[in-house]
């Protein structure tokens, strides 16, 4: 082999590996993170407001991956609303104890919250997820009311992959699919009033689309990541268990001929305008607006991913603060005091 293609191979798989190294850091800065936040003024603050159940059993078997928690008001009188909210990490990694934030800031604001842990790729790629929210789904409807949550007023959240899979299982709960977990959540009679899909990737497949639409290439790891993302979740052998509307529902709802079986529920999207995947935000209001759907998508300068994670932010602040205007709007709650 020539000397150069040798080099030309070398670099190239020297790259792949700084790629992964800097992905896996990322994900162990993104764990290390959460513990750090829990010591924070206003982690302690809104913790001290919240009561949490942990690891309770949402599916059989014993698995740690089909357990959720629940995060609900202290001295909670009536029925709340209920969210169930799913964490995001590429469908690869984090789980709801990285996600603890989520879980208290919604408590804290007088809902009761499901956050739930699923099967993540590789060992477990596409539609195991899928199967999981939608097992979810169920049991949180039919369970909700024994932990002071509403099952009449259910919102489904998640970000980034998690707010792929919570828009799978508004679709699911509103369109009769052929995969049975979805058409199990069809039948069920599970009725979201509102869907929050923050900066969600919501076509995983090709994922390197994302290179074309910045003026500059993305970061390699960056590139890397989404990519992996793709191969990770969307092996071959995944494919062929779902129909690929569960893994990208975005493009199911940008067809023209597309119609749910029942209304859509009203949806509130936003990403940050620096982030990578901003682009199947913006595509998702647009493909809402042309069915008639109600949404509210924003956009936050300068914002990066998953930027709202950070809540003492200006731009984060401001997020939770629309994303609450909103429910209180579509689940008709009294103003906060």
């Amino acid at each position: 082999m020539p000397l150069r293609s040798v080099r030309r191979r070398v670099r190239q798989r020297y790259q792949q590996l700084r790629s992964e190294a800097i992905r896996l850091g990322y994900i162990k800065a993104l764990e290390h993170a959460s513990r750090v936040g829990r010591a924070l003024p206003i982690a302690r603050s809104a913790r001290r407001r919240v009561e949490l159940l942990r690891d309770i059993p949402y599916r059989p078997g014993g698995r740690r991956a089909h357990t959720l928690d629940v995060y609900r008001p202290r001295g909670l009188g009536a029925p709340a609303p209920a969210i169930l909210y799913i964490h995001g990490g590429a469908f690869t990694h984090l789980s709801k104890d990285t996600h603890w934030m989520m879980g208290v800031s919604f408590a804290a604001r007088g809902y009761v919250v499901f956050n739930i842990n699923y099967r993540l790729a590789p060992r477990d790629p596409f539609p195991a997820a899928v199967e999981d929210a939608c097992a979810a789904a169920r049991w949180v409807h039919e369970h909700a009311g024994r932990y002071g949550g509403d099952p009449t007023r259910l919102v489904v959240a998640g970000e980034s992959a998690g707010g792929n899979l919570a828009t799978v299982v508004t679709l699911s709960a509103r369109h009769e699919f052929a995969y049975e977990p979805s058409r199990a959540l069809f039948r069920s009679g599970f009725t979201p009033r509102a869907c929050i899909a923050a900066c969600a990737i919501l076509q995983v497949s090709e994922t390197e689309r994302f290179n074309s639409l910045w003026k500059r290439p993305l970061p390699p790891w960056v590139n890397h990541q989404l990519v992996t993302l793709t191969e990770q979740y969307l092996p071959a052998r995944g494919r062929l268990d779902a129909p690929m509307p569960l893994a990208d529902p975005l493009v199911f709802l940008e067809r023209r001929e597309a119609a749910t079986d029942r209304p859509l529920p009203p949806f509130f999207a936003f990403a940050g305008t620096r982030d990578p995947i901003l682009d199947d935000t913006r595509r998702l209001g647009a493909a809402l607006d042309r069915h008639g759907v109600r949404n509210e998508t924003r956009f936050y300068k300068g914002e990066l991913h998953a930027f709202h994670a950070v809540p003492f932010r200006e731009q984060a602040r401001r997020c939770w603060r629309e994303q609450f205007e909103f429910l209180g709007e579509v689940l008709d709650l009294a103003p906060a005091s």
